[in-house]
């Protein structure tokens, strides 16, 4: 099948079977002829999709996109997946499985008339070939609303097979229409096995050893951060900076002075902000300090602000802890101004003071699920007025007219209770604070009862 005829067109990409045309290297291995400025990373590029690595649910032998290949039929698709985890690489071989021609845009250097180009030359293939065109747009989540409608008439006609690539949460990033009209697939971050034998095979291709001790080899991958891309590209650092001669193997340390780490994966503004400060308050839920600091650690090194983090500290006391551990709020009130007082990076140890609180307190959500009751319960009754007794009765006519009459100082009484009711007269009485047998609230439960038996000797 040949597809060199349209593709090296103003996509700035060439088809599937001219771009990755192979030939044989010293490794034994199918690969086109590179030039000498070629990144490790492009040259080691897949030539089948058996041979991605890290996406087996996807490329194994009962993997999703196996099945729609088997299929004869490969739909409009979505890849959501973090940096270096073979989304570009996918969409270029599902070109060449499906027998499309490949077409490629990237939405950061791309506008309306580009797109409107790119469907024009899409049209011209089919009337043309009989062919549909494979358009892979990376960073799809980067065009707006109009320009992603914009797709819609091409995917539903099939003029185009759309493949988009996304580091964000397709959900929050595109608009619902496109979405119906394609299948969402999440690609994985390369585990520890992954990336080893992208290692193992950067050292076949090169037919250099890697200068590394077996701890700098597992510090090498952990740099990485699930990153392959990113990870050949230091492999390529490091066989610059060592000679085959070089009898230095590098141990984590070593390793660290000649290679910079990848930075840490954190938008404060977008979907992973919410799911580490998620994880950050489930851990803190489940009562495990160990994992609530990682967490607390995590968002930290990410460039999260302290203080939002010790805003959550104060929501999670009053919610999740509550009247457990009644020290909980002012503690997590104490930790945030301790954090204004000394800033960073003292003031994040005071934060950390109340990550670990908050852990290993007692937890009762009572008071947190009791005001959500009294909030659907008043918005239920209206403007119920309150019993005649325990109105406010500033002036005579107020008095006159009963405000204030039967009042009783729970002071004067044996406990301190009256045991009077306080809710709206003809309103039976509803229990909203429910609290739990932990921590502090085991005292409240036994009050409670005194409480009860109070209120029910005056009905007696």
């Amino acid at each position: 099948m040949d597809m060199t005829a349209d593709t090296s067109d103003l996509f700035g990409a060439s088809s599937p079977s001219s771009d990755i045309a192979p030939r044989q290297t010293s490794s034994g291995q199918g690969r086109r002829s590179a030039p000498r400025t070629q990144p490790l990373a492009d040259r080691l590029r897949p030539t089948r999709l058996e041979d991605v690595r890290g996406q087996e649910h996807l490329l194994a032998e009962d993997g999703t996109l196996t099945r729609m290949l088997s299929r004869g039929t490969l739909p409009s698709l979505i890849l959501w997946g973090g940096p270096g985890c073979g989304k570009t690489t996918i969409a270029r071989l599902l070109a060449s499985q499906a027998g499309l021609f490949y077409a490629q845009l990237s939405a950061v250097f791309s506008g309306v008339a580009d797109l409107r180009k790119a469907f024009e030359e899409a049209d011209k293939r089919l009337d043309s070939t009989g062919k549909g065109t494979l358009l892979f747009v990376d960073e799809i989540h980067r065009f707006n609303r109009t320009q992603q409608d914009s797709f819609l008439p091409y995917v539903e006609r099939g003029t185009v097979v759309l493949v988009g690539a996304t580091t964000e949460n397709p959900s929050f990033a595109l608009n619902s229409a496109l979405l119906s009209r394609c299948q969402v697939l999440v690609l994985n971050r390369l585990d520890d096995a992954a990336l080893e034998g992208l290692l193992t095979h950067a050292e076949q291709l090169t037919e250099r050893t890697l200068p590394l001790t077996r701890e700098g080899r597992a510090s090498l991958r952990a740099m990485a951060d699930g990153d392959g891309r990113y990870l050949l590209n230091m492999v390529e650092q490091l066989l610059t900076l060592t000679t085959q001669e070089d009898a230095r193997h590098l141990g984590p340390q070593e390793l660290a002075k000649v290679l910079a780490r990848r930075p840490v994966l954190y938008d404060r503004d977008r979907e992973e902000h919410y799911n580490l400060i998620s994880a950050l308050h489930k851990s803190l839920r489940g009562s495990d300090p160990d994992a609530a600091l990682y967490w607390f650690a995590r968002m930290l090194e990410g460039g999260e602000d302290p203080r939002y983090i010790a805003r959550r500290l104060v929501r999670f006391a009053a919610e999740d802890i509550g009247e457990a551990d009644p020290s909980s709020l002012p503690l997590a009130q104490a930790a945030a101004q301790a954090y204004e007082r000394l800033g960073s990076p003292e003031g994040e140890v005071p934060l950390a003071q109340a990550v670990v609180h908050m852990a290993v307190a007692s937890k009762s959500n009572g008071v947190y699920a009791g005001y959500k009751a009294a909030r659907a319960l008043a918005k239920k009754t209206g403007s119920l007025i309150p019993p005649a007794h325990i109105r406010n009765a500033p002036t005579g006519l107020m008095k006159d007219l009963g405000y204030g009459e039967g009042y009783e100082y729970d002071h004067n009484h044996e406990d301190g209770v009256s045991g009077q009711n306080y809710f709206p007269d003809g309103m039976e009485r509803v229990q909203l604070y429910h609290p739990v047998n932990r921590g502090f609230e085991e005292r409240i439960i036994k009050r409670l009862d005194m409480l009860a038996q109070k209120r029910a000797s005056r009905q007696s």
